[in-house]
């Protein structure tokens, strides 16, 4: 199959209709596949997909709500074409911008082809505020230079997309995890609507979701392959302090014959003992990680396609 179009959708039940009609329209003879993941939608989303579906579309439905990031996971594993490509649910991304973005992808050889909203149709304060200040936080931190990092279109060839380590809030460092896998990565400009049906699930809180993932980030883009060596330098520092500390404590305690910062030394000199214990459970972890296999972090209620439809 050339071309596998994941979507993941929750609570899109009005988006789903207009949605498989619009990629048909765009895909024409195209040899492809459209998966809907549905993230435990609580209306009638499954529903309005098995109604409307055709030959070309499957439905991966969870139990429960995992997260987005989790849903593309799903998706890429039910994946059978050769191609990758990614849209959002509510239909502000254009499909008819995925195959000009797949074309340009084997004309250049490139790996990956992500989309920028030139001319962003959402509401200033509430979405295009928070994602301007998680983009630059993004950026700065990983040093990943991209127009638009939270654009949702995006083409992939299949063996980047499956070597993307998607889980908790990781979808929002797509571009980020792409680059550092060695990709051939280039944007392109693409076409953005605004959203007809539905509400967004998106806001001010988005800032502050992107923090605690963008720590993780950074400690994998720097140290995923060598983790003792971050705690190994806050080990020293803790060390350093101490003895420090310590001096500071014997020169009180002949100038003055008392001093009250040895317990601060001894806090210390703990504190570098538990980074180098850090550090070598971290190793330890690292290590059973590559050497373990995968194991499913979704757990997947039913899969539907049109003409056959199974309990997973």
């Amino acid at each position: 199959m050339e071309l596998s179009i994941i979507i993941t959708v929750y609570n899109e039940e009005d988006n789903v209709q207009p949605m498989i009609e619009r990629v048909s329209q765009a895909m024409g003879n195209t040899d492809y596949e459209l998966i809907f993941v549905n993230d435990g939608s609580k209306d009638k989303t499954v529903e309005r997909i098995k109604q409307f579906a055709t030959e070309r579309v499957k439905l991966v439905s969870f139990l429960t709500n995992r997260g987005q990031s989790i849903a593309m996971r799903a998706g890429i594993d039910f994946a059978k074409g050769r191609y990758l490509a990614f849209l959002d649910g509510d239909l502000q991304n254009d499909p008819d911008d995925i195959l000009p973005m797949l074309n340009t992808l084997k004309e250049e050889s490139l790996d990956v082809v992500m989309g920028y909203r030139k001319d962003r149709k959402d509401n200033a304060l509430v979405r295009n505020f928070p994602s301007k200040v998680a983009n630059g936080l993004i950026q700065r931190v990983t040093g990943v230079k991209l127009k638009d990092g939270g654009c949702s279109i995006r083409v992939f060839k299949k063996e980047y997309a499956q070597g993307l380590d998607l889980y908790g809030e990781l979808h929002r460092f797509i571009p980020v995890l792409t680059v550092m896998q060695g990709a051939k990565v280039k944007q392109v400009p693409v076409k953005h609507h605004e959203r007809m049906f539905g509400v967004s699930k998106y806001g001010l809180s988005r800032i502050f979701k992107v923090l605690p993932d963008l720590c993780f980030i950074y400690f994998i883009k720097n140290y995923r392959l060598k983790p003792m060596h971050f705690f190994g330098n806050w080990a020293m520092s803790f060390l350093a302090l101490s003895a420090i500390a310590l001096i500071v404590s014997l020169i009180r305690m002949f100038a003055f014959g008392y001093s009250d910062y040895f317990t601060l030394s001894g806090v210390f000199f703990v504190a570098s003992v538990l980074s180098v214990l850090g550090g070598l459970m971290a190793e330890m972890q690292m290590r059973i990680y590559y050497q373990s296999e995968n194991h499913p972090v979704y757990i997947v209620k039913e899969v539907f396609e049109k003409e056959s439809a199974h309990e997973a």
